[in-house]
């Protein structure tokens, strides 16, 4: 029987949770109030900072509380041209501008857009990363749906309600700039997680993976392998539909 192998131990947290000391706190948009779903709320970015382990830049927003004596501070992805003092308006009635925040439904066919809520009111899901941004390519009135094009270049409905910020995320290009040593590297994963350096199953001994052992390095058995297998075996490529090259062009052209 070989050792309980990397992916059983990863999947117990323990020494793989995530390295959050020192992160700026979560990244979420106020709670949509009757002012803005209504109207809109008028902000002033009153700082933009760096995020342990992250790569896009957030800043901070402080909205005036519409119901009691006080200021609500919201931590928000920066998009690209945002600075300090900057006012921003979020709320059904806002204009179509940089770091502005609308529901979908109020922006035209063509906007770029970051930091999408995936269901109504959950504060930010899709497009957030460096550089990242949505395309909203239909609107659908009669059915109160938005027709965007994700990151990936793939399609997706979402419900008119959703907020979004306009722009995209600052930070783009970070990843055209190359490692070129691993002190990088390692400096990079130690603010993330414990997730480096990956060592290759084929490299390692048969006791310790499944794809072990031999006098070359091979797997030796396909690299697919069943959704039900168990967890000592399931490595390499699990449940896939498909493998291999992407073949042929991506239609991106449709609706």
């Amino acid at each position: 029987m070989g050792k309980v192998i990397r992916g059983q131990r990863k999947g117990k947290g323990s020494i793989f949770k995530s390295h959050s000391v020192g992160r700026k706190g979560a990244v979420a948009y106020k709670r949509a109030d009757f002012a803005e779903r209504n109207g809109y709320s008028k902000g002033v970015v009153t700082e933009i900072l760096h995020d342990k382990g992250r790569g896009a830049p957030i800043c901070r927003v402080q909205f005036r509380d519409p119901y009691r004596f006080k200021k609500i501070t919201t931590t928000l992805i920066a998009p690209e041209g945002l600075y300090s003092g900057q006012f921003v308006y979020a709320g059904k009635k806002a204009g179509i501008a940089i770091g502005n925040i609308l529901p979908l439904g109020e922006l035209p066919e063509g906007t770029v857009i970051c930091n999408v809520e995936s269901k109504v009111g959950d504060n930010g899901r899709v497009a957030k990363a460096s550089g990242n941004y949505c395309v909203i390519i239909a609107q659908d009135p009669d059915r109160g749906t938005t027709r965007v094009r994700l990151p990936s270049g793939s399609k997706r409905t979402f419900p008119n309600e959703c907020r979004a910020t306009i722009g995209l995320v600052a930070g783009g290009g970070r990843t055209d700039k190359p490692m070129l040593k691993a002190g990088r590297a390692w400096h990079k994963y130690k603010a993330k997680r414990n997730e480096w350096p990956i060592v290759r199953g084929v490299a390692m001994n048969p006791v310790d993976h499944p794809h072990g052992g031999g006098n070359q390095q091979h797997m030796g058995k396909p690299g697919t392998i069943s959704r039900e297998a168990v967890a000592g075996a399931k490595v390499g490529q699990i449940a896939a539909r498909r493998t291999g090259r992407l073949r042929g062009s991506d239609r991106t052209d449709e609706v």
